[in-house]
């Protein structure tokens, strides 16, 4: 997988400009990074990637109802929550319901989790979830996640999401930036960008295809 210093160096060579050994080594390479940036997070947003999909797995404590999905950052999205031990697939309800569940009851009750509901952030910046029944016995958990990683910063950072279409949309965003650049404007820059993006998407899409079937309820 390629790198925060490999995208910013992709983008520098189609921009004819020299390679760097760090994104921060001059201010021309601190801009692209910048740009690489944004473009990693539009592009993560455009699509349920494959790339980002794993599994977040949690052991339960015996009356301890909240947890942190570490790793799972704050721009996660549920594919499906399982409880592994008990056999069966976890609902979803709103907080409303879990705040009467547990404040606004004299009995609340303890058992192999059913629901859950998402209350809040972690000091790491991961989401909290919380589960009911409240647990009496531990039970394994497994939350399979959408996670769309936070900013990139450090050189050797991971890209996990499709890099040709970041490549592309930085580009267009530096042309942007400095003018039309050798005979490529910045409306042809993007146009490029989109199209690399919707081949991206559409190839993702063959892995999953029962996910663009509308079915009505």
């Amino acid at each position: 997988m390629a790198t925060y210093l490999d995208i910013v160096n992709d983008v520098l060579v189609r921009l004819r400009e020299d390679e760097v050994s760090s994104v921060t080594q001059n201010p021309y390479a601190k801009l692209i990074s910048k740009f690489v940036n944004d473009a990693k997070e539009e592009v993560e947003n455009a699509w349920d990637w494959s790339h980002l999909r794993t599994t977040i797995t949690v052991n339960t404590v015996s009356g301890t109802f909240g947890y942190v999905l570490s790793t799972s950052g704050t721009r996660m999205e549920v594919l499906d929550v399982i409880n592994d031990t008990s056999d069966w697939f976890m609902q979803y309800r709103t907080a409303k319901e879990f705040t009467n569940w547990y404040r606004n009851t004299d009995n609340v009750v303890s058992g192999a989790p059913v629901y859950y509901s998402f209350n809040g952030i972690s000091s790491s910046e991961d989401t909290i979830v919380e589960v009911y029944p409240k647990p009496d016995a531990e039970y394994t958990l497994r939350f399979n996640l959408l996670v769309r990683p936070g900013e990139l910063t450090n050189n050797t950072d991971v890209v996990y999401a499709p890099t040709r279409p970041i490549i592309m949309l930085a580009l267009a965003k530096a042309i942007e930036e400095r003018g039309e650049d050798g005979g490529i404007s910045a409306t042809s820059a993007y146009a490029t960008a989109q199209r690399v993006m919707s081949d991206a998407i559409a190839f993702d899409a063959e892995k999953h295809p029962e996910e663009l079937i509308f079915r009505e309820v």
